[in-house]
């Protein structure tokens, strides 16, 4: 554990924590502060001026980053007949219906998304308790429910991301490797802030953008100059 200290103290030492950095220099450092072996995920903390509690307020959305995730998604799929053939063609990795929901409540759960056709949702929704808690139930607002099945398909795997405001009105999101090159993590996140700034409720009050922190999954936070990103999407 020490060592493990010793590491994540060496990277904090590199960020100051009273700043805001521009974009370019932000990723730079979460970059020099992936210290694990692993290939660690970088993420945005996106603080908006909304109140979720209100379903007007609601902030969420989903998008195909430029330069995917840099991992393999492994998509389960509730569809019949010729929807599951064009899901299985498209790339799927499991393909059923009420045998899939059965294996499922039996505890199988070899998969990262779940994508559904519209006409399948009454055997899935017997799974929310199940599913519901992990952040797997199909969506159609995100593009999980879909009738065109090899288009969402195709998506997923090409690393599309969703993301819906929580309690406290921060987005959290993830954008990449730490092991991606410096553009390819600038191109991803500004394809999510795009959609959040569109994404911006009417009726938000005063300041949309509050802050935003990137970090990698054992790194520091480092903040952003929100002015910067503002003005980019004005």
């Amino acid at each position: 554990m020490a060592h493990i200290a010793k590491k994540y103290k060496a990277a904090a030492t590199k960020v100051d924590r009273t700043r805001h950095y521009k974009l370019d220099d932000a990723l730079k450092l979460v970059k020099e502060t992936a210290t694990k072996k692993f290939d660690e995920t970088v993420d945005a903390a996106i603080n908006l001026g909304v109140d979720p509690k209100h379903a007007d307020q609601v902030v969420r959305g989903a998008v195909v980053l430029p330069h995917g995730m840099g991992k393999a998604v492994r998509l389960a799929v509730f569809a019949k007949g010729d929807k599951a053939k064009e899901a299985t063609e498209a790339g799927a990795d499991i393909v059923g219906a009420e045998d899939l929901a059965e294996k499922i409540q039996g505890g199988f759960m070899d998969f990262d998304k779940v994508l559904a056709t519209p006409d399948m949702m009454g055997v899935v929704g017997r799974l929310g308790k199940v599913l519901g808690p992990r952040g797997l139930m199909p969506n159609p607002k995100i593009g999980t429910v879909s009738l065109d099945i090899a288009r969402a398909v195709k998506e997923q795997k090409a690393g599309k991301v969703e993301f819906r405001v929580e309690k406290a009105g921060i987005v959290h999101v993830p954008f990449g490797k730490a092991s991606f090159d410096q553009q390819k993590l600038k191109d991803n996140f500004q394809a999510i802030m795009e959609l959040v700034f569109k994404a911006k409720p009417q009726t938000a009050k005063g300041v949309y953008l509050k802050n935003v922190t990137v970090s990698c999954t054992m790194g520091p936070g480092i903040k952003l100059d929100t002015s910067e990103l503002s003005a980019h999407h004005a």
